[in-house]
């Protein structure tokens, strides 16, 4: 029997036998888990050798029932919402201890590092490429290929990207005073932006190292140490400021980039070695060793280029913002950070069920793949117009409560607020950008168009940005990015249905109209009610509630399916929290 960290959530093969009637797309036990014969060494209790062996049904081959994926988007939100509420502290203390001035502005510059390595390495690129890859070693491992092709797969690709992230950590802290120079050319003091850049270098390995464990856990069916990843890094953050922040300044800060960077790996890497020396069921001879296997070139190519383009909005944000007035690159960022919230809650379900999709492809079931992407989409896009909705109706209320202390002043809640709002309009697009995109790479194979697709959202972006920087500062590069990311959603919903996971486009679209025609009268009603008192705190209240009440109702009224799916969701995960915390 295999031995579990206490709180880790059980992949399905703990329950299988007594779940696969729940499995997805409520097929019976026996469609649910595959039996395949394999060959094995013979055991106690077995024949004699060369005696036909009775085929056994091997777990990791079967779907994961609905209860697991529940159990499992109920520990991966608990875990990141924890981790928001925290990056929330973060950021408040950021702003407290050092304000939203030049110090703060060098700081977010080197924060462009681990922001690129996040997005690169741990949520986007580096898992398009790595979690397919594993779910075809796990499918060919319950096949009963000979060796085990997930220690192969490790071994041909843990140390070549560990070799890879170490040059390019290195060559970035030699480069800081020119990558500073690039990026923020207007900066008013670049040599601290520089300083902080060189500690946040190193990133490049740590993030390369945990992301590399969080796609293999994910494909492994265990969420519960890749979704404790960010809690425990801004728990670095946080310790470093306020320990170090009075000798080292906004350094500090950047010293927590490193120090919360190792605590990612070390979270990790106890569940990854259990699970890469686990014995399998059916195992064949131990002398049948396979040859190490390599990632594919052009997809890791592909998705590490989409990524990077994809955060290249940032460098654009912070190029335009650096020639105007000191705080405007903090109030863009802080903004951001606020408004991105409803996104990364809308985004949970897709990171549990992302491995599902891609071990349906390599399993060849391409009808359960659709089903659990269109699911996806009317759920994501569901949770996130309503938070939307609340973001727009209440945004002076959120940064004042959040941000409003210290060296923060009014005048700073004023002029985030305003960005927030702008920034908002594009939550959709980004949604909708990370549930696609994910059905493009689910398959393991090279695709460009989705690259394309970014690319034509980032010159969207620059040159609407160069545009509306003059007379709108900060808020037209918000609006800029806005744009930009609506631009390349569309452009991937057009093109999914023949180049990935061959969704209906025609009825994803009537569902998706559906949540929009709601958020817009919830956000206009949520902004009057939230203007009425005096008190941030009420106002954010009354105006959260007449948002959440007049989206519902007009739900119910349009009929959206995700919102269906969304009160199922958290009715279930509330009940089984509230079993949890009381049994």
């Amino acid at each position: 029997m295999t031995s579990r960290t206490a709180g880790e959530v059980p992949g399905p093969e703990a329950g299988a036998p007594r779940e696969a009637a729940d499995a997805e797309g409520a097929r019976p036990a026996g469609a649910g888990a595959v039996s395949v014969p394999v060959a094995r060494s013979a055991g106690p209790g077995d024949g004699p050798p060369g005696t036909p062996q009775t085929p056994r049904p091997l777990p990791e081959h079967a779907p994961p029932t609905q209860r697991f994926l529940a159990r499992a988007t109920l520990v991966t939100a608990s875990l990141s919402v924890a981790a928001a509420l925290l990056g929330l502290v973060r950021d408040q203390s950021l702003a407290r201890l050092f304000g939203a001035g030049q110090d703060t502005d060098a700081f977010l510059v080197a924060w462009t590092v681990p922001e690129f390595a996040a997005t690169l390495l741990i949520e986007d690129g580096l898992a398009f490429a790595l979690i397919p890859a594993f779910s075809m070693a796990l499918a060919r491992r319950a096949q009963g290929d000979p060796g085990d092709p997930v220690r192969s797969l490790v071994a041909g690709t843990l140390p070549r990207l560990a070799l890879a992230f170490t040059a390019v950590g290195a060559l970035l802290a030699l480069a800081a005073p020119r990558f500073v120079a690039v990026l923020a050319p207007g900066l008013a003091d670049p040599g601290l932006a520089v300083d902080c850049t060189r500690l946040t270098a190193t990133c490049v390995l740590s993030f390369g190292l945990a992301g590399y464990c969080s796609a293999a856990l994910r494909a492994h069916r265990r969420f519960l140490a890749p979704a404790a990843i960010y809690l425990v890094y801004n728990v670095g953050i946080v310790s470093a400021m306020y320990v170090l922040g009075g000798h080292w300044g906004v350094r500090s800060a950047a010293f927590g980039v490193a120090a919360g960077g190792c605590l990612m790996v070390a979270v990790q890497l106890p569940s990854l070695v259990r699970e890469v020396r686990r014995r399998r069921a059916g195992r064949v001879d131990e002398a049948v060793v396979a040859a190490p296997q390599a990632l594919d070139v052009p997809v890791l190519a592909t998705v590490l280029l989409f990524a990077l383009c994809r955060q290249s909005q940032v460098l654009i944000e912070r190029f335009l913002a650096s020639g105007l007035p000191a705080g405007a690159i903090s109030h863009l960022n802080y903004a951001q950070k606020v408004a991105q919230i409803p996104m990364t809650l809308s985004m949970m379900l897709c990171t549990v069920t992302f491995p599902v999709v891609a071990r349906a492809l390599a399993d060849g079931d391409t009808e359960r793949a659709r089903r659990r992407v269109e699911r996806d989409l009317a759920l994501a896009a569901c949770l996130v117009l309503l938070g939307t909705a609340a973001v727009v109706a209440c945004a002076p209320q959120l940064i004042g409560l959040l941000f409003q202390r210290g060296a923060f002043t009014a005048a700073d809640t004023a002029a985030t607020a305003d960005v927030m709002r702008v920034y908002a309009l594009g939550l959709l697009g980004q949604t909708l950008t990370g549930v696609l995109v994910r059905s493009y790479f689910s398959a393991g194979r090279p695709t460009w168009y989705p690259l394309a697709a970014m690319a034509a959202g980032i010159v969207a972006t620059s040159w609407i940005g160069v545009w509306t920087v003059g007379p709108w500062g900060v808020t037209g590069i918000a609006a800029a990015n806005a744009t930009g990311i609506t631009v390349t959603a569309v452009l991937l919903l057009a093109g999914v249905r023949r180049r990935g996971v061959p969704i209906r486009t025609g009825p994803v679209l009537r569902e998706l109209s559906r949540p929009l025609r709601a958020a817009v009268p919830a956000a206009v009603a949520g902004t009057l009610a939230a203007s009425l008192p005096s008190s941030p705190l009420a106002g954010l209240a009354v105006g959260g509630a007449t948002v959440t009440v007049v989206f519902v109702l007009l739900g119910w009224a349009l009929g959206i399916q995700g919102l269906a799916a969304a009160v199922v969701s958290v009715r279930t995960l509330t009940r089984r929290l509230a079993h949890a915390v009381l049994r």
